[in-house]
């Protein structure tokens, strides 16, 4: 009889102790996800904020350089009747294609780095779904309310996800 009642007493304590471990790992899980969230908006701030700023420093480069080389070309050269000769053997400003390089390359950095965030989202969503869907865990947690998240896409994707089509090959 006492051993039964210690038995007894030890799976009740196993199943209290599981029972916090499972809504602890669950509170974690939604309160990654809440950061998360917070995280997904940020860089997807800082992604849009950084292109825009690059491609306005790259366009106002592009405009100047357009506005400024004419006049040093007509001032170096006018009245110089060897003006074609200079123009082929001197050292002309030449376009910088550096600002564009490094646009290109934000735009990778940039767009990884927000696809990362939302990934990690998924990941936690998934992971946080899993345990409330497993055996035992289940029958333990006591949050079952649904993480809300609604995935930051293109027009273009969300047609494909929808018809299962993909036609769009011609980027320019």
């Amino acid at each position: 009889m006492l051993l039964t009642i210690i038995i007894a007493a030890a799976v009740i304590v196993l199943l209290v102790i599981y029972y916090f471990n499972c809504n602890n790992r669950e509170v974690s899980l939604r309160k990654e996800a809440e950061a998360q969230k917070g995280k997904v908006e940020t860089v997807h701030d800082t992604m849009w904020k950084t292109l825009k700023q690059e491609a306005g420093v790259t366009e106002q480069y592009k405009e100047t350089f357009e506005k400024i080389y004419p006049e040093l070309i007509s001032g170096r050269y006018a009245n110089d009747s060897s003006s074609l000769m200079k123009m082929i053997t001197e050292s002309n400003p030449a376009f910088d294609t550096s600002l564009y390089q490094h646009l290109m390359q934000s735009i990778d950095v940039q767009r990884a780095s927000f696809a990362n965030a939302q990934q990690r989202m998924l990941d936690v969503i998934r992971e946080r779904d899993t345990l409330l869907e497993s055996m035992p865990s289940k029958w333990f947690i006591s949050n079952k309310s649904k993480i809300d998240y609604k995935i930051i896409s293109s027009t273009i994707s969300k047609e494909a996800v929808k018809t299962g089509i993909d036609d769009e090959v011609n980027l320019f």
